[in-house]
């Protein structure tokens, strides 16, 4: 038996798809127009609403716009990431190796009543921001598995054992050929 059948045998990785697939054309299109429209509403009538905020609700605005913007600035670094795998600019390995700067994880919010304070545009933002980081979070998932399931795909007996089937037929024709 060939012991490169046997290695064949492998999971099909998604990843390698999914930063081509409109999926993520259309994750990053959304992605980068919700940076976009942020920056704008921070700089312009975001600005003008925080100065007329009680001092309690300016304090909740200035810390929520700057998780909102390291939040995003995290998701559009990922979006650049893989746009640069899917334009062949890197690997998906050498984008793993790069995403481990980006954080994905979100940190705690202000609770709903510090919320109710902001104005409803920057609730908004907030909001689709972190669908954004779930959906991402979930993609990311798909294409870049854990280090421990890598590890269990390769001493997945049961793969294996395909692999030694296949080679056992593959060997089996040839000799009937002969």
């Amino acid at each position: 038996m060939s012991e490169q059948l046997v290695d064949e045998v492998r999971p099909v990785s998604f990843g390698e798809r999914v930063a081509n697939s409109q999926v993520f054309a259309d994750l990053f299109r959304d992605g980068m127009a919700l940076v976009e429209e942020t920056a704008s509403y921070l700089d312009g009538p975001g600005r003008k609403e925080s100065k007329k905020l009680e001092r309690m609700a300016a304090l909740t605005y200035a810390t929520e716009s700057m998780r909102l913007t390291t939040r995003l600035m995290q998701l559009a670094s990922w979006l650049l990431l893989h746009r640069a795998v899917k334009e062949g600019e890197m690997s998906l390995a050498q984008a793993n190796k790069e995403k481990s700067k980006v954080k994905l994880t979100g940190a705690e919010g202000a609770s709903e009543e510090s919320m109710s304070l902001l104005p409803e545009r920057l609730r908004g933002l907030i909001i689709r921001s972190k669908a954004l980081q779930a959906d991402i979070r979930r993609l990311d998932a798909t294409m870049h598995p854990g280090a421990d399931q890598t590890l269990a795909s390769r001493s997945n007996p049961v793969g294996q054992q395909l692999g030694l089937l296949k080679a056992a037929f593959e060997t089996d024709r040839a000799c009937d050929h002969a």
